[in-house]
């Protein structure tokens, strides 16, 4: 009898359970490398689909007799090497995740094997240890080439020139190094990933993932190269001018970005846009766009793409002037008065209907009409009134986001 018709009845057992195995080997795997603080299922959607996959491509190759070639296993093991050397985890600990799972897989074959099957469970050992000799070469070797690689120093060359531009400093020889044309103008995306920076192994990987996402994305959306940085949790890119006609379909694309990486990285994404912007005007263009997308989180807006347009009102009415202090003044006996704020904000946003405005805070519409006479009564304008209410509205936005 061969020694593939010797194992095949312990592989088929193992095929029949593999979706739980595999499940299992991630498991002991992630124990032994992934940094505390990242979420449970990091790595699940990245690694347990290869490893049900190809796991069942290995154990059917043992079954068969077949001997699994090094290029065979390193297509499959190199992608998944790859994007964790880009995160910078450290190889030691891969390896230790991989030879854990390894251990499980095993473990799982020993279990599975009958007391008259010692010399199967040899061979099928025997055969996964040349699978993992095999998949150790793949990993190290991958983890060389992306640290060599040229795009490595490519995407370096990228961050460098757009912070240089950032800075408003000279660009030309950064522009050589990374063989990128200087752009006549740029429109100017800034990133903004609202958290605390935090040192951590977690935080730093989740950095470089998200980094990698937003690089891939930008260069997808625009054809180009584009210089971008980010450092997990604010950015830019400066993409080479986009036609005015088709500013309005990109804002659009942009916008779906936003929401897209709101989705895949589990936190809110907003993106600040300012077109036509010269070389030597980007760091006031960075600026303005960061304190837009501060103004939208402080207004509490969706996540997205904002752009001056978006905003235009309450952006001009909180710039540091005499207006928006005396504005800020109009609110001010409102302040410990949460109720009637509440009756204004429902008031100013549905307007002359009442009804509706009384089920957004809850009270009968005889109390919403009381609160805005106590609103009148306190702060001199009546919320009623088209130019008074333009006043209280353009107070709120003031009072909602200017330090008081």
């Amino acid at each position: 009898m061969s020694e593939s018709d010797e194992s095949a009845a312990l592989i088929q057992r193992l095929r029949s359970r593999w979706p739980g195995v595999a499940a299992e080997m991630l498991a002991d795997g992630l124990e032994s490398y992934v940094p505390d603080g990242l979420p449970d299922d990091h790595f699940t959607h990245d690694v347990l689909p290869v490893m049900e996959i190809y796991g069942l491509t290995v154990l059917d190759a043992i079954g068969s007799g077949r001997e699994l070639s090094y290029n065979e296993i390193h297509a499959f093991t190199g992608p998944v090497a790859e994007r964790h050397a880009e995160d910078r985890l450290p190889l030691q600990l891969l390896l230790s995740g991989i030879h854990g799972s390894a251990n499980v897989l095993i473990a799982n074959a020993a279990e599975l094997a009958t007391p008259d099957e010692a010399l199967p469970l040899v061979q099928v050992v025997k055969r996964l240890v040349d699978v993992l000799c095999n998949i150790t070469l793949s990993v190290v070797s991958t983890y060389t080439e992306v640290e060599q690689s040229l795009y490595h120093a490519e995407r370096e060359a990228r961050r460098e020139l757009c912070a240089a531009l950032v800075d408003g400093r000279p660009v030309q020889a950064l522009a050589a190094r990374a063989d990128i044309a200087v752009a006549d103008a740029y429109l100017v995306i800034t990133i903004n990933v609202p958290g605390q920076a935090v040192d951590t192994p977690a935080t730093n990987l989740l950095a470089r993932r998200r980094t990698r996402a937003l690089q891939r994305a930008f260069d997808e959306l625009t054809s180009t190269t584009t210089p971008f940085m980010f450092d997990g949790l604010y950015g830019v890119a400066l993409i080479a001018e986009i036609p005015v006609a088709e500013q309005d379909r990109a804002h659009a694309r942009f916008d779906e970005l936003a929401a897209a990486l709101t989705q895949q990285f589990g936190t809110p994404v907003f993106l600040g846009e300012m077109a036509e912007v010269a070389p030597d005007g980007v760091p006031t263009a960075v600026r303005e766009t960061t304190g837009l997308i501060e103004l939208a989180c402080a207004l509490g807006r969706a996540p997205g793409a904002y752009r001056l347009d978006d905003l235009l009102i309450e952006y001009q009415v909180t710039r540091p002037s005499l207006a928006r202090d005396r504005l800020a003044q109009r609110i001010a006996p409102l302040r410990d008065h949460p109720h009637l704020v509440a009756a204004l904000r429902a008031h100013l946003q549905h307007g002359a209907n009442r009804k509706a405005a009384a089920a957004e805070v809850h009270v009968h519409p005889n109390t919403l009409s009381y609160r805005l006479r106590r609103i009148h009564e306190l702060t001199g304008h009546d919320p009623t009134v088209p130019y008074d209410s333009r006043v209280l509205a353009a107070a709120l936005t003031v009072d909602r986001v200017c330090d008081r």
